[in-house]
């Protein structure tokens, strides 16, 4: 648990500093280029940053981070208190929340309920911080990616719910994949096996490219909200 989220932190350091270079090079320059998780690449840029409220914002977007007072957190409740406190910077409020045993994942919405981005929150501290992978860069509108306008979504929900299927067939026998809620850029999605969730996998609205959260560890609940 504790390289994971080491690991979080290392990741937040990297944002501030691409954000910085980027900011130093010409607008007409191609942004870096990011590893696309555990199934295949992606691309992402950034350019500037600063802060905001809870959230740390790249190029006008928000990488959402709030460090924890080292209260262990041991329910939806909390986690869900500690999701609010650091989207409302952003103006977004905690929808889904699942607790696994790694840690809790929060679904962040906007003012009019739509799927806007993805937190974790640490059971150990309550630090909260954007999701790692396709919250991170994929995300066209609250991530280190390039904006929205540059991608055509391109995959459907349904699409993706076949290709989720498809993949989980392949990889994870057993499996059924859940309706996905459609975020800036990709999808996310729930899969279960025997009637309970057993992790979660994103897909690329434009590409069809999908990324296995490898990171949650066993579900232990889940509330929607």
């Amino acid at each position: 648990m504790r390289r994971v989220w080491l690991s979080l932190a290392l990741g937040a350091a990297v944002v501030t500093l691409v954000g910085t270079v980027a900011a130093a090079v010409a607008s007409s320059q191609t942004g870096p280029r990011y590893p696309g998780g555990s199934i295949i690449g992606a691309p992402g840029a950034g350019s500037g940053s600063g802060m905001m409220g809870g959230g740390m914002m790249n190029g006008g977007r928000g990488m959402i981070w709030l460090a924890g007072n080292g209260t262990r957190i041991t329910s939806i409740a909390a986690a869900r208190a500690w999701g609010a406190a650091a989207a409302a910077g952003l103006g977004l409020r905690p929808g889904e929340v699942i607790w696994f045993d790694d840690g809790f994942y929060v679904e962040l919405k906007d003012a009019a309920g739509t799927s806007a981005t993805e937190v974790l929150v640490d059971p150990a501290s309550g630090a909260v911080s954007t999701e790692p992978g396709p919250a991170m860069i994929w995300n066209t509108r609250y991530g280190m990616h390039y904006p929205a306008a540059d991608i055509a979504a391109t995959v459907s929900a349904e699409q993706a719910g076949r290709l989720a299927d498809g993949w989980l067939s392949a990889n994870r026998p057993g499996r059924r994949a859940e309706a996905p809620d459609a975020y800036p850029g990709y999808y996310t999605l729930e899969f279960t096996r025997g009637g309970t969730v057993d992790g979660m996998l994103s897909i690329n609205a434009a590409t069809g490219q999908v990324w296995y959260h490898s990171w949650h560890g066993r579900f232990l609940a889940r509330e929607d909200g």
